[in-house]
């Protein structure tokens, strides 16, 4: 019969022949169908806010290519033994790469963040989103927790090397977010109360010493988080348009394609850091929430998958992902807000760019791997 091909039966047998593929890929089915949503809804979005450029979409398809395989390559092969191997390999190629990028890297709009190899170019410094904190859970994977002073102080290293290297890029977003994900490995290591409150009043030290040695456009972005009608036609014009396009769209929003902010060109950088007020203009208040349940979703999934890791850097692997990519939504979507500084820190997994979206992808792809590898050692 005809309505036999739709029956639940055969529905059920697709839907389970469907898991058996995806766990023969090492793919964790629900974090795997959520990332998928929110790409998806990311190209279209990426569509609209560049203007409807054709050639900015197939470039996005491509960096998305390499992301998709780069996380199949790692969930599928990728074991704890592995990357517990390749862990401090990567992190020295990691260094290495800043220093070449410090000498001889692509200037791009007043930073030297970029190496060209021919016929690409990417940042080292999205290397070290893994690489950081992969090492201090490398570090601690055969240690007894919580964290003793020498292991704080060994961390502390770890964590400050590659930051400082990226921060005289100079590059203060990927710095703080590379320093975020060393953070929350000594956090889900059983970093003690008492630490922490001591740890309060040095970080504002150091922030008041930092303040003398960020560079000027870097004071002025705090300054303008302060004030922004300061300088509305300069160091403020980001933030003000941002907000203008995320109010101007309401609870519904103006609909796809239709908002004035993002296809006038009033809204700068809309296909990368400040996509997020795109969605706003456009969707409304409710495309926003829509988007944040999802992350919220796949936070959710990531460390449910992290807590059932099998060692001590499986777990803290594992959960320094998940909330690292908390921390990069939590960092755009205020920032883009209004409250918090613009710090360059683009949308997972929504803006347009290559390197972020192999690093996101990759990473999660690396947490599949603990996962299922966990799996196969329960069976």
């Amino acid at each position: 019969m005809i309505f036999d091909e739709f029956s639940p039966s055969r529905t059920r047998r697709t839907l389970t022949a469907g898991g058996r593929t995806l766990r023969a890929l090492g793919l964790d089915g629900p974090l795997t169908g959520l990332l998928a949503v929110i790409v998806c809804l990311g190209i279209l979005v990426v569509y609209s806010a560049s203007g409807q450029n054709v050639k900015m979409v197939e470039h996005h398809l491509g960096n998305i290519a390499i992301a998709i395989t780069a996380m199949l390559a790692l969930a599928r092969l990728a074991t704890p033994q592995y990357l517990r191997l390749f862990t401090p390999i990567a992190y020295v190629i990691g260094i290495l790469l800043l220093v070449v990028v410090d000498l001889t890297g692509h200037i791009g709009k007043g930073a030297q963040r970029w190496l060209d190899v021919g016929f690409m170019r990417f940042q080292p410094s999205e290397i070290m989103k893994l690489a950081v904190p992969m090492m201090c859970a490398w570090y601690m994977h055969e240690r007894p927790l919580p964290l003793t002073f020498k292991d704080l102080l060994v961390l502390g290293i770890l964590i400050a090397i590659p930051t400082a290297m990226i921060v005289t890029q100079p590059d203060l977003g990927t710095a703080l977010l590379i320093a975020a994900s060393g953070l929350i490995v000594m956090l889900l290591a059983g970093l003690q109360i008492r630490i922490i409150v001591v740890s309060i009043p040095l970080a504002v030290l150091v922030a008041w010493a930092g303040w003398h040695f960020i560079h000027d456009y870097q004071r002025q972005r705090i300054l303008t988080f302060i004030n922004p009608e300061n300088d509305p036609l300069g160091a403020g014009y980001h933030i003000i348009q941002s907000q203008i396009a995320i109010g101007s769209g309401g609870v519904f929003g103006k609909g796809y394609m239709n908002g004035s902010q993002a296809q006038l060109d009033f809204l700068p950088e809309r296909s990368t850091d400040f996509i997020f007020a795109v969605i706003g203009e456009e969707f409304g208040l409710l495309g926003q929430l829509l988007l944040l349940s999802l992350y919220a979703l796949v936070i959710g999934r990531a460390l449910y998958l992290a807590m059932q890791g099998q060692d001590t850097f499986s777990r803290l692997t594992g959960g320094a992902i998940a909330l690292s990519f908390f921390v990069y939504v939590f960092v755009n979507s205020g920032m883009v807000s209004g409250i918090l500084p613009v710090v360059g820190v683009p949308l997972p997994l929504i803006s347009y760019g290559g390197t972020s979206m192999v690093t996101l992808l990759a990473g999660f792809g690396i947490l599949m791997a603990l996962h299922s590898h966990r799996k196969l050692i329960g069976s």
